[in-house]
């Protein structure tokens, strides 16, 4: 009985290299958004000696905006490796980013959450730097609505894992 327990943990116990194709799939996604913002910054740059500032402006911030994703999902790939197909080893690595090296569930979160806020900040931005063209009221207060719900739930993420931490110290 006991080999058999223990041949059903080491299934389950491998079966989180699983994963690995999904990350595979997140850097050829990765790849393809490297594609789409080479190609809109060439555009931007070939566009702007005619264009109004405003749409510089929204330019740039859809650039900001790829830029945000992009960052979110080498952050989403970096931590699902580490936290569930094997463990990195930093001192190996000591060239390699702080901010990607033992992650937690709880900064995983954080930082999610900040990278969704702050991508949905820049498309409210977008979205108001080109009002004369979407003059639309009711999806203006989708669009800030979106942004407020999730700065509230990133706020209320952070004061429960600091209530959290504070429970744990005792």
């Amino acid at each position: 009985m006991n080999q058999i327990k223990r041949g059903i943990e080491a299934v389950i116990l491998n079966s989180r290299w699983l994963v690995v194709p999904f990350l595979l799939g997140l850097i050829i996604g990765l790849a393809s958004l490297l594609y789409k913002f080479v190609i809109k910054l060439f555009d931007s740059v070939m566009q702007i000696p005619g264009a109004p500032i405003a749409d510089v402006i929204v330019a740039i911030l859809n650039l900001v905006d790829l830029t945000l994703t992009a960052n979110l999902i080498v952050i989403v790939i970096w931590s699902s490796y580490e936290n569930f197909v094997t463990p990195v080893n930093a001192a190996n690595n000591p060239s390699w980013p702080d901010g990607l090296i033992k992650i937690g569930f709880s900064d995983l979160k954080q930082k999610l959450l900040g990278s969704i806020v702050a991508i949905a900040a820049v498309n409210v931005l977008e979205w108001f730097m080109d009002i004369e063209r979407h003059a639309d009221n009711t999806k203006l207060a989708w669009v800030v609505g979106i942004l407020l719900a999730f700065a509230v739930a990133m706020l209320v993420l952070a004061i429960a894992d600091r209530m959290s931490k504070g429970d744990a110290s005792r």
